[in-house]
């Protein structure tokens, strides 16, 4: 059984870490990875870990999270922060050789830096889990760049969780692989009657920020024809967030709009069960897209923005409906089609529901496995 210590900065319950969680319990289920983490920081994920029975260390250190955070922060701000990731992997690196370890996986790219140092301490591979796209609309065209050099030198295995999220790494020379952030499937979904187009409900799910796109929608939503009985956007704020959500707030106010803050909803499956249409329209590519999924598997109808992850989700017209990104009368062109054709919110939300089986945790598990397997594999032929 091969032993994999998965380090993570956070233990906020952010989209990349709930789909971490799903992917432990499916390799520990499966006999073959025996999962264990490695968090720096405490938070609603552990006790989560936990209660699935996946062993959970927090390496409790003063290390601030935003001094990497490219925003906001200047060079000076970036290197103290790198310097302290290093410091933290050495620490790190103790821990894993006590857990006698065979790989460490890194869960972010704050996780990178000092699971590279962790590893090459311990003696064991690196492989990186990658849940963003590595470019300059991220990270800055410098950032981004540092980041594929560091991922490329450091890590012997690349898990991608889209192929636009792996175009935009090195991999030459490494196992690289997509891993489709997979949902747990929902077999017969409880779905409310199609509504008549004054009593339709529309979904948002995601965090509040800027580029999720949130605004776009409100945009949109005095342009439709068909106004909706109720928008609701469920989404917490952090990393210094709340400005935005005050402002949306406002501009729904001011806008006279149907909206609800429904804040940060551990299980979001209710507001995708009693919604009519989902949306998702970040205005940047999404590296996946983990919503869109779990809206399909809902079996909403959903709009999406046409790049990124989504466009490997959504086939256009067959089970959901593609927009350009950042185009609000776009947009509420493709909301106006759904809220008037109760049978065409039908056919696209079974069919996307029939997609959804496509991105399954199972199918996630065996890919991340057949990496670690290759890993340490080839650490095994080099230890002879």
């Amino acid at each position: 059984m091969i032993r994999a210590v998965f380090l993570s900065h956070t233990a906020a319950p952010s989209g990349a870490e709930l789909a971490t969680l799903r992917l432990l319990t499916a390799l520990r289920e499966s006999g073959v990875v025996d999962p264990s983490v490695l968090l720096t920081a405490p938070g609603p994920l552990v006790d989560r870990l936990r209660g699935r029975r996946i062993p959970v260390t927090v390496c409790g250190n003063a290390f601030d999270s935003t001094a990497l955070t490219v925003s906001g922060s200047g060079p000076l701000r970036l290197f103290t922060g790198a310097a302290g990731l290093v410091r933290l992997g050495v620490r790190l690196g103790a821990l894993v050789r006590a857990e006698d370890a065979d790989v460490v996986v890194a869960q972010s790219t704050k996780a990178l830096l000092m699971g590279a140092v962790a590893a090459r301490r311990a003696g064991v591979p690196l492989v990186w889990q990658v849940h963003d796209r590595v470019s300059g609309e991220y990270f800055g065209r410098v950032m981004a760049f540092a980041l594929r050099a560091l991922g490329w030198s450091t890590a012997r295995g690349i898990v991608a969780n889209s192929r636009s999220t792996l175009r935009t790494l090195y991999t030459r020379g490494r196992v690289a692989v997509i891993a489709y952030p997979g949902v747990e499937p929902i077999a017969n979904p409880a779905r409310v009657a199609q509504r008549d187009p004054g009593a339709v409900r529309i979904a948002m799910v995601g965090r509040l920020t800027p580029w999720k796109g949130q605004e776009i929608l409100l945009r949109a939503l005095p342009l439709l024809r068909h106004r909706p009985a109720a928008v609701h956007l469920v989404g917490g704020t952090f990393f210094g967030e709340q400005d935005y959500r005050a402002e949306l707030e406002r501009t729904a106010a001011e806008l006279g709009l149907p909206v609800e803050f429904a804040g940060h909803i551990d299980d979001p499956g209710p507001y995708f069960a009693r919604a009519d249409i989902a949306v998702h329209c970040s205005v940047i590519a999404e590296p996946f897209g983990q919503v869109v999924v779990e809206a399909m598997a809902a079996g909403c109808a959903v709009v999406a923005a046409d790049a990124g992850g989504p466009t490997e989700i959504v086939r256009p017209e067959v089970d959901g409906l593609l927009v350009p990104p950042g185009d609000p009368v776009a947009l509420a062109a493709a909301l106006d089609r759904l809220i008037a054709d109760p049978a065409l919110r039908t056919r696209l939300g079974a069919a996307a529901h029939e997609r959804s089986a496509d991105f399954g945790i199972t199918a996630t598990a065996r890919a991340v496995t057949g990496v670690l397997e290759q890993v340490t594999a080839r650490r095994a032929v080099r230890a002879r």
